[in-house]
């Protein structure tokens, strides 16, 4: 064996270019060997796992077209039924209704409107006084429903509630002899009639809990109930029941607006003196009941949408324009109808033949029947004016006072009925005998012998000073009689002056409060009527006008839901 010491070291070879050099395999593992006694130790690495090798799956030819990958189902959407508000619940509060007890045009709403609501699915009941003029043949079918007390200062005084119910409304009459048991329904404006209606205003309230009936809204009409608002908010409103109502102040008048001294209804309501200011309760030092009604209800209307802007100014305003404007946000104007079942000349009872749009020939037979009945002299060529109406300065009475010579010369005969101010009554009975035969008048209220003068007259004079809806000019036009109305509140919305050129419009209107202006409206009409053509055709429009109530009760439910929430 060879000696490795004694081994020649050989010289390293020259590496020509291209030439590549081969490593020595002992050379390798000695250079590996120093490398890695250098590097410090590290632990042994762990044998890796083995892994199941995967099953071999074959492979399916390629498809001409991918399928589509499928989506999962879609759940139906789940859709809870949405439960419809419940029919509001209402509670009518006035003075009076028809066909219990009746001075005015306050009682064919209160009478009317409710039961229009009731149609539409509303629980609508009505409270008013219990009068002794209501007629015997509703007390013998109503029914007591309760007695209490209602606490007047430091008074108690007893309250029975009879109740009785018409085409599904109810009616309640607040019992109390004291004070409505008397010969009138309203009395002058002194410390006791005050007291009445204070009286009643409580009751109302009162009433609610012994009856077990918490409306969702009060609705309060005119002054005589406008206080029942004002004690809901003012002292029962802490109440859970009461606390929820809300309330509405429907105007019918403004201009009586029921104002009293305020030392005897602070004592007979319990009034708190902080309510005795000018933004609340006093008026002039005195306390206003209208006003009440309007500072502290939800919602206020009038009775047509001109009449709701009128009010707002000066001139219409009766000193409460101020107020109406602050609140104008919550102001409207509905627009009254009239019970088209009553006022029907196809199924009148009271007149003299029955006639209708399509057959109007029964209307001269009614004229001639009128005639006779209030001993007029004309014929039937002969144009008969007539006036229903309370007969104060607010119905343009003046005015007529002013023009009557020149109103029965134009060859017209004058028909009245109704009562009123002694002025006025002592104008017409002066007419009556200066004019025999050609102008005739009736002091009196009477239901039948007005329904004869709307369906007998040829035209119906209504120069209303102001007219916050007017129930009269509607009836007319019910019954083919045409209307000649000054141009203001209700009178204004529904009747369209007649344009000649284009044989349009119900009835002859003038803008200004003047007698003359009046008195050429009235010529205007008696022209046309010589053309018998243009006036059936003006008839015959009149009576097929739509004025029933049940417009003016979608409004109303509108207006009740907005309240609700």
């Amino acid at each position: 064996m060879e000696n490795i010491t004694e081994k020649k070291k050989s010289k390293p070879k020259t590496v020509k270019a291209g030439e590549k050099t081969a490593e020595k395999p002992a050379a390798k593992k000695a250079a590996a060997q120093a490398a890695a006694a250098l590097k410090p130790e590290k632990a042994a690495p762990k044998a890796p796992k083995t892994l199941p090798l995967p099953e071999e799956k074959p492979v399916a030819a390629p498809a001409e077209k991918p399928a589509p990958e499928e989506k999962p189902a879609l759940k139906p959407i789940e859709i809870k039924p949405v439960t419809p508000k419940a029919p509001p619940k209402v509670l009518f509060a006035a003075s009076e209704c028809a066909p219990f007890i009746k001075t005015g045009g306050l009682a064919d709403v209160v009478g009317s409107l409710p039961r229009e609501l009731k149609k539409l699915g509303a629980d609508v009941r009505v409270m008013i006084p219990e009068y002794s003029a209501i007629p015997a043949e509703y007390r013998e079918r109503w029914t007591l429903e309760c007695e209490f007390t209602v606490d007047m200062g430091w008074r108690k005084q007893y309250c029975g509630v009879h109740a009785l119910e018409i085409d599904g409304v109810i009616f309640y009459f607040l019992d109390n002899k004291q004070y409505f048991g008397r010969e009138y329904i309203y009395g002058k404006f002194t410390s006791d009639e005050a007291e009445r209606f204070a009286f009643f205003s409580k009751a109302v309230l009162e009433a609610m809990r012994h009856l077990n009936f918490y409306p969702d809204i009060l609705h309060a009409h005119d002054w005589q109930a406008a206080m029942t608002i004002a004690l809901l908010r003012i002292q029962y409103s802490i109440l859970p029941d009461y606390g929820r109502i809300r309330t509405v102040m429907t105007i019918h008048n403004l201009r009586f607006q029921g104002v009293f001294p305020w030392e005897t209804l602070a004592d007979l309501l319990s009034l708190p003196w902080d309510c005795f200011t000018g933004d609340k309760l006093e008026y002039f030092g005195c306390i206003n009941f209208l006003k009440a009604g309007i500072v502290y209800a939800d919602w206020i209307t009038t009775v047509s949408p001109t009449y709701s802007n009128e009010i707002r100014s000066a001139y219409y305003g009766e000193t409460l324009d101020g107020l109406l404007r602050m609140r104008e946000s919550t102001l409207s104007g509905i627009l009254n109808g009239i019970d088209v079942d009553t006022w029907n000349p196809a199924t009148d009872l009271h007149i003299a033949k029955q006639y209708s749009p399509e057959d109007i020939s029964g209307k001269s037979v009614c004229k001639e029947a009128l005639q006779r009945e209030f001993n007029l002299d004309g014929d039937a060529n002969t144009p008969l004016v007539a006036m229903v109406t309370r007969m104060t300065d607010q119905k343009g009475l003046d005015l007529v006072e002013h023009v009557i010579n020149e109103i029965v010369n134009s060859g017209v005969e004058l028909a009245v009925l109704g009562r009123g101010d002694e002025r006025y009554e002592g104008l017409f009975s002066w007419a009556t005998w200066r004019y025999p035969g050609r102008v005739s008048v009736r002091f009196e209220q009477n239901e039948g012998t007005a329904h004869r003068v709307y369906a007998g007259a040829d035209m119906f004079l209504m120069p209303s000073n102001f007219e916050p809806c007017g129930l009269s000019q509607i009836i007319a036009m019910r019954y083919g009689t045409i209307p000649i109305v000054r141009e203001t509140g209700g009178l204004k919305d529904t009747v369209a002056p007649y344009n000649m050129f284009e044989d349009t419009g119900n009835g002859f209107t003038f803008a200004n409060y003047n007698a003359h202006e009046m008195l050429d409206a009235l010529y205007r009409a008696i022209g046309l009527h010589h053309y018998m053509d243009a006036w059936t055709r003006m008839m015959v429009r009149d009576m097929q006008l739509d004025f029933r109530w049940t417009r003016s009760a979608k409004e109303y439910m509108a207006l009740y839901d907005k309240l609700r929430g």
